[in-house]
């Protein structure tokens, strides 16, 4: 089992992609590799991008083999520049390309990427190292106001309003520093009497994730890589993407079905494909997990 992080609907994703022996593939969010390797396991070549130098340095130091014979490339950098990346290195034209979306299980099991609200760590939340603002930058130096509407908006979390101003009125004796100061107003915005794992899931994921979404411009860099992905593909090739919640999947939705009215080809999924019981059981962090599957029209006019 791979300990960096566990691909989620791995047999689906790579399956629906229908790969083939000696066809080349971009794999846009590396992560611990799981669905380069499955493709590279079919005969596919695959390019992998990530913006996190961890996941680079990981397949790197354990895809040596694959490297060596160019069934696989590695380029840091990130999927909303996908079309330019692919050009570079050779992937002009390619049969399939994967999103895997949201965060690593290795970035929020490393307490200092402060991807957790279970553990204890700055509160950071960078996918890519090298981008200026933390989410700690957002915490203390958004207006109340501001704060409402990313919480609002992009972690969907009706406490919104009393959360913006608990941080505000704490920021003022001392700014915030670690994912526990944060975690310390969440909960006593829950009315939670303890600091227990639970009492942090139920008044923190929401919050944490509106930070992440806005530190990693995550929504914003899907919305743009989806059309560039589009033309890279050769005609009949495939676009698969996991979503973890609403906002990424509608942004997957509405991209793929102008796709289809524009007349780029068709949607393969209907309805998205989830992980099974069995899958949910041996990995909760797959669970919400939904794939979306569009294929160019042979007659496309892209």
């Amino acid at each position: 089992m791979n300990k960096y992080h566990i691909s989620v609907l791995l047999q689906e994703i790579v399956d629906g992609l229908k790969v083939r022996p000696g066809l080349k593939y971009i794999d846009a969010t590396l992560g611990g590799g799981g669905h380069a390797r499955e493709i590279i396991s079919r005969g596919g070549i695959v390019l992998g991008l990530d913006v996190d130098q961890d996941a680079i340095d990981f397949v790197g130091k354990n895809s040596k083999f694959e490297i060596r014979n160019s069934k696989l490339k590695l380029v840091r950098g990130n999927f909303a520049n996908i079309d330019k990346i692919a050009k570079e290195n050779g992937f002009e034209k390619v049969w399939g390309i994967i999103f895997d979306l949201g965060v690593s299980s290795h970035q929020i099991d490393t307490p200092k990427r402060g991807f957790s609200y279970l553990n204890f760590g700055p509160l950071d939340m960078r996918m890519d190292q090298r981008l200026g603002v933390k989410a700690v930058d957002l915490v203390n130096l958004l207006g109340k106001k501001e704060l409402y509407e990313l919480f609002f908006r992009l972690g969907e979390e009706r406490r919104a309003r009393n959360i913006s101003k608990l941080i505000v009125t704490k920021r003022n004796l001392a700014p915030f520093e670690t994912t526990q100061d944060l975690i310390k107003v969440l909960v006593k915005s829950y009315g939670f009497s303890d600091i227990s794992n639970f009492s942090k899931k139920e008044s923190g994921r929401r919050v944490f994730q509106a930070l992440r979404i806005a530190v990693n411009s995550e929504l914003e860099n899907l919305a743009e890589a989806l059309p560039k992905a589009v033309g890279l593909l050769e005609s009949g090739g495939r676009i698969a993407v996991i979503s973890f919640h609403s906002l990424e999947d509608r942004i997957v939705k509405e991209h793929f079905l102008s796709f289809e009215k524009k007349g780029l080809g068709r949607i393969i999924t209907k309805k998205p494909i989830v992980p099974k019981a069995e899958e949910i059981k041996a990995n909760s962090r797959s669970k919400g997990a939904k794939l979306r599957i569009f294929e160019t029209s042979s007659t496309s006019s892209r």
